[in-house]
């Protein structure tokens, strides 16, 4: 089973392998430059489980972890 962007420390880097996220919110990640393939990494966590800071390209975003569980990832090449 792939892990999800959610559970990545703090200083983790990624490679996005599916978005599996109701249509809007699949739409809406897209448009921020959430793509299969992407290399993603993890900026800095959200304290109590608050939201996390991601940068994926020359793009940070901050997401809550409910929405970046729904992003599975692999490891870098």
């Amino acid at each position: 089973m792939m892990p999800d962007l959610s559970r990545l420390n703090e200083g983790d880097s990624a490679v996005i392998q599916s978005i599996e996220a109701d249509e809007a919110l699949h739409h809406r990640l897209q448009a921020l430059g959430f793509q299969t393939g992407k290399p993603v990494s993890v900026v800095r966590l959200g304290r109590f489980h608050g939201p996390l800071q991601v940068r994926i390209g020359m793009t940070d975003v901050i997401m809550r972890r409910s929405d970046a569980a729904k992003i599975k990832v692999g490891p870098t090449l």
